[in-house]
């Protein structure tokens, strides 16, 4: 099978090549570097390719200051690049047959023009680690198109995440080169998104499709700036699934961007940005209570504001300073309520954060560059329920009494990113300290204080038979410090004009976890043999560790200073728990420990792909992608009952002991084709295809298997393994009264597991499966989403690239109305086994206003 796909992707390239060969004059990759006048890499900076009447591409310099424009036909071209704080450059470039060398740019302080030809026999193939083509990267003016619902433009490209790829604590996002835990600027400040770009890259901890790197805009020696407005009002849209009264809704935004220079304007320039957002929504829920269907819309109105405000500075030739702080302020209601959760089982939730940014860029020498990073930030974080009741789980019917859920969070925590990056003769070396997170944080855990019960169902619940009682009891107050460390070397080689090798090793580390030896080897190989113009060969392989995140940490804690105690009490007495005569503390209570083996879990990535130029301005490539681990979190209960009989726990001084074990496995491969460019004469834009297998036997650091004394029926598909996946984004050509972009979405269905209904094990969990079968043998349903956005642009003044211009807009989300059900029931005693509960939004209309100058 893996042999036949193999043939027919090579077929289909080696076809592809014939056509285009026939078709279009031949095309070449143009690539350059661009500097300061001593040396140094620009990062960031600004780049188009012109001919004397137009503009022919945009990019933006990576981290080692690179750039690339694919598809440059013979001829001519102007490369104008610009960066803050410098004079924009132009360099003059005449492209033969042959792709031409690394073009370097320099960048003085005063405006020059430089000429270079490049011969008919120039060598040199742009080979470069960040210039795979099965990346994902998006400028602003794309993402400025695209219909993006509420401006979330990171939520849109997270759509080309591999789920196997993200670790314990979610996605990574890289701003400017730092990890962070928000972008710190608004929608229309970002400059650039880019996904899986040099996937085996040392200097982070994640691969490249675990992470999402953006760009911001840096100040400017002209003033621009955007204006947006945008709305939504539920009469324009379709009736939700589920929902028997279409619910009253409205969203408003309003953000915008200022960006330009201070006094002079030569070496001093500001950046500020802000949002306001007010949504009223409506949360949909659809149970079953002992009087039948429960279907209501809940109100669950959302406040947010974000103000950030930026100051950069040259100074000196040697010296480049910025400043960046922002401030949020978000607060919500009913969150929660949906699907099976009743309106009085909903919280409320108060969010603040202040967050600052200083970057400090140093030129030493013409091939040496320092870049420190610093990143402190403070926030608060209070959920607060409701209804203030004990809470009432009836299994896979409804979700009712309070919440439970009050905590508060509050945390300081600084991050820092200090490198050094040395460009000798067809080396870049880069290596430093990453600090991704050092951290006071401080947990006020007092969910559960009054208790939940748990039913296996209706008829247990109306005959009053809860299967389990847990309560948290005690101060839940606990401080700790939270300590991850990096440390990254790696360089990237021009071994031959044709071949390129990036090697690298990153060491990870993190407080609590006694596990020191975390080394990750990365490398990549990139060859353009010269019999196969525009044809490029990469291979890669990588070691990647995980990190835990706070919360298991603070788990740790709250159980072993012995302040917060939690009890689990099966087959209790309802609404009493206990018999007049005991006491819940006399009860046995319940401890989280790490396995003695614990280790921090680490996967091999590894993948093989070929990259082929099918016309001046269209990419294809073919991927083969691999992970492996024998070493994934999960939690078991070791005081559970044991077999045959499941009756008592070993230890009756004590209730459920919850190991953290790192003894999970993981096996993924699958294929990935990724076209870019023109891929119609009307469609520019992004096509990914992926076929893949994921298998596993754990679904987190918090999953607990069916059998705490038997995994064999836990290997299975994984939770989010969806065989087929398509994605599509891009912008129409339609005419020139409008523009039209599109998003298209197609992916197989996600399994889930079919579950027994009551406690077999009697460990206090309603995960039970039915005797022999395994996890996640259900298949759940497809998805297909189609979003459309129609604009036109009215410029303000006729001519110049910078003209004012006022964009309108209307978006529309799942056009189609295709009702995306999610949230399958498996539990087979449960009147809703096999049918869905909740479901995507229907279609929705967006309108918006931008103003640019």
């Amino acid at each position: 099978m893996k042999r036949n796909v193999l043939v027919c992707t090579w077929i289909i390239l080696s076809l592809s090549r014939s056509a285009a060969e026939a078709q279009v004059p031949p095309a070449v990759a143009l690539t350059g570097v661009v500097v300061d006048s001593t040396g140094a890499v620009l990062p960031a900076a600004q780049g188009d390719l012109r001919t004397t009447v137009s503009v022919l591409d945009h990019t933006v310099t990576d981290a080692s200051g690179r750039f690339r424009f694919d598809g440059v036909a013979r001829g001519t071209y102007d490369v104008l690049v610009a960066f803050e704080g410098f004079q924009p450059t132009t360099v003059r470039v005449t492209i033969g047959a042959r792709p031409p060398g690394l073009l370097r740019v320099v960048l003085p302080l005063a405006r020059v023009t430089q000429e270079i030809t490049v011969s008919e026999t120039a060598s040199q193939v742009e080979t470069a680690a960040a210039g795979n083509r099965d990346a994902v990267s998006v400028d602003d003016r794309t993402l400025a198109d695209l219909p993006t619902f509420d401006q979330d433009f990171v939520a849109t490209m997270s759509r080309f995440l591999d789920s196997t790829a993200v670790g314990t604590g979610g996605v990574t996002l890289v701003v400017n080169g730092i990890e962070a835990n928000g972008l710190g600027v608004t929608a229309s400040a970002i400059k650039a998104i880019k996904i899986n770009e040099n996937p085996y890259s040392a200097e982070f901890n994640r691969p490249g499709r675990g992470r999402i790197e953006v760009i911001t805009k840096p100040g400017s020696a002209a003033y621009h700036a955007t204006a947006n407005v945008i709305f939504r009002d539920s009469r324009f849209n379709a009736r939700p699934a589920f929902a028997s009264v279409k619910p009253d809704e409205q969203r408003r935004i309003f953000e915008g961007y200022l960006g330009g220079p201070l006094r002079d304007g030569e070496h001093t320039s500001f950046v500020l940005s802000m949002n306001h957002d007010e949504q009223d929504q409506q949360a949909i829920v659809h149970a079953i209570g002992p009087s039948g269907s429960i279907q209501a819309n809940v109100p669950s109105p959302f406040r947010n504001t974000f103000v950030s405000g930026s100051l950069s500075h040259q100074h000196g030739p040697s010296n480049t300073i910025s400043l960046r702080t922002s401030f949020q302020y978000r607060r919500s209601s009913n969150q929660g309520v949906g699907g099976l959760t009743l309106p009085e089982a909903g919280s409320n939730n108060l969010f603040h954060e202040l967050e600052s940014v200083y970057t400090h860029d140093t030129v030493l020498s013409p091939t040496l560059f320092h870049q420190a990073r610093l990143l402190y930030g403070q926030f608060f974080n209070g959920t607060s329920s409701v209804t203030n009741t004990p809470g009432i789980g009836v299994l896979d019917a409804f979700v009712g009494g309070g919440a439970q859920a009050d905590v508060l969070r509050t945390e300081h925590h600084i991050t820092v990113k200090d490198t050094l990056t040395w460009t000798p003769p067809r080396h870049t070396i880069k290596g430093g300290l990453d600090l991704p997170d050092w951290s006071r944080r401080r947990f006020d855990d007092n969910t559960n204080q009054l208790g939940t019960f748990s039913f296996a169902g209706l008829a247990a619940y109306q005959s009053g038979r809860p299967f389990v009682f847990v309560q948290q009891q005690g101060d839940g107050q606990e401080v700790f410090l939270e300590k991850v460390l990096g440390l990254f070397v790696q360089d990237d080689m021009q071994v031959r004009d044709d071949l390129t090798a990036s090697v690298g090793l990153r060491y990870d580390w993190q407080n609590y976890f006694h596990d020191n030896n975390d080394f990750g080897p990365r490398g990549s190989l990139a060859w353009a043999p010269a019999s196969m113009p525009g044809t490029v060969f990469r291979v890669g392989a990588g070691l990647f560790h995980d990190r835990t995140g706070p919360g298991p940490i603070s788990d740790l804690l709250h159980s072993h200073d012995g302040r917060l105690l939690r009890y689990v009490i099966t087959n209790p007495g309802y609404p009493v728990p206990l018999l007049p005569a005991q006491s819940l503390v006399a009860q046995p209570r319940s401890l989280v420990e790490l396995a003695s083996a614990t280790t921090i879990p680490a996967m091999w990535q590894y993948s093989a792909g070929i990259e082929r130029q099918l016309t001046k301005t269209l990419t294809l490539s073919a991927t083969y992608l691999w992970a492996r681990s024998d070493n994934l979190f999960l939690s078991r209960d070791v005081n559970a009952p044991p077999p045959p009989a499941y009756s008592a726990r070993p230890d009756s001084s004590y209730g459920v002991v919850r190991e953290i074990e790192s003894s999970g496995r993981l096996r993924s491969q699958g294929i990935q084709l990724t076209l870019r460019g023109s891929i119609t004469k009307s469609f520019t834009g992004q096509t990914q295809y992926t076929v893949t297998k994921t298998r596993n036997d754990t679904a987190g650091i918090g999953w607990f298997p069916s059998n705490d004394y038997d995994l064999s029926g836990e290997w299975g598909r994984a939770e989010y393994d969806q065989r087929h996946r398509f994605d599509s984004i891009g912008t129409f050509k339609v005419g020139r009264l409008f523009s039209v972009s599109a998003a298209l979405a197609l992916y197989a269905g996600r399994p889930y597991s079919v579950l027994a209904g009551n406690d077999l094990y009697h460990n206090g969990r309603s995960n039970a499966r039915p005797g022999g079968v395994a996890r996640n043998t259900l298949d759940g349903p497809g998805y297909a989403d189609l979003d459309i956005r129609w604009f036109r642009e009215v410029l303000l003044r006729p001519t110049g690239p910078d003209a004012p211009k006022v964009t309108f807009g209307v978006d529309a989300f799942n056009l189609l109305n295709r009702t995306n059900f999610v949230s399958y029931i498996g539990t087979i005693n449960s009147p809703l086994f096999g049918q869905a509960v909740a479901a995507q939004p229907p279609r929705r209309l967006q309108l918006s206003i931008r103003t640019t100058f």
